[in-house]
């Protein structure tokens, strides 16, 4: 396995493609995604815009639908939700499709959406992707992070190194693809008894502070919460691998 890290959807090359595509928005697509899936969620639709999720979520019946739209951090008007994962709960998301459009990490997903394999990765999550990994051994990997408007962000690239590590300890550098997978390698080992600290020095978890997010950014600072691999099963849709 080769592992690459690229930090923003725009650094993405356009050129290529993975056998396995990982994206990662910890703050916080990716963590509701899978917060959503582990509450009985029957499926996640992710858009780029709030337009086409509002137009194709009315082709679903009410009772089975919510609609999760999240910009700068705050929720859309005409939608259910935002984009925290604790509005996720079994009441709610069981037997439902969350339609989902958020600021980063949707388009970070439309990015790869051609890849053979497509999953999502947070912190919470991590161990079902590293197992993943394990079981089906890609040639290449790339782990996307959705960064914030094309900027780099902390906690996506610490969930990368998180992904990368146990497989860099076992095979060493041959696992190395491209630069950004050692420095995300350095950035877990030096944080990862630290994460929420880390959160707060984000830019973004600093902006989900000032919007009194204090509790999301708890949350998603919890490594290996749940056992659950959202996996696309079509283009935008990911469901309970």
């Amino acid at each position: 396995m080769k592992f690459f890290v690229y930090h923003t959807p725009e650094l993405v090359p356009t050129e290529s493609s993975p056998d396995c595509a990982i994206v990662i928005d910890v703050l916080r697509a990716t963590t509701t995604i899978a917060a959503a899936l582990d509450c009985g969620a029957e499926a996640v639709q992710a858009f780029g815009s709030i337009e086409q999720l509002l137009q194709q979520s009315e082709e679903w019946p009410i009772e089975k639908r919510l609609r999760a739209g999240e910009r700068g951090g705050k929720q859309v008007e005409g939608c259910d939700l935002g984009n925290s994962p604790l509005d996720c709960t079994p009441e709610r998301m069981g037997g439902k499709r969350l339609f989902i459009s958020t600021t980063n990490g949707t388009r970070a997903l439309q990015r790869v959406e051609n890849a053979p394999t497509v999953i999502t990765s947070a912190l919470t999550n991590r161990k079902a992707v590293v197992q993943y990994l394990q079981q089906k051994q890609p040639e290449t990997v790339w782990l996307v992070g959705s960064g914030w408007e094309g900027e780099f962000s902390l906690e996506d690239t610490v969930c990368a190194g998180a992904i990368a590590l146990p497989f860099w300890q076992e095979l060493g550098d041959e696992i190395i693809g491209n630069d950004e997978v050692v420095a995300a390698i350095a950035l877990y080992t030096q944080w990862q008894d630290k994460l929420l600290e880390l959160f707060h020095r984000a830019s973004h978890g600093q902006r989900l502070l000032r919007l009194n997010n204090l509790e999301d950014l708890k949350y998603c600072a919890r490594v290996d919460l749940l056992d659950v691999l959202p996996i696309q099963r079509e283009k935008g849709v990911l469901v309970k691998y």
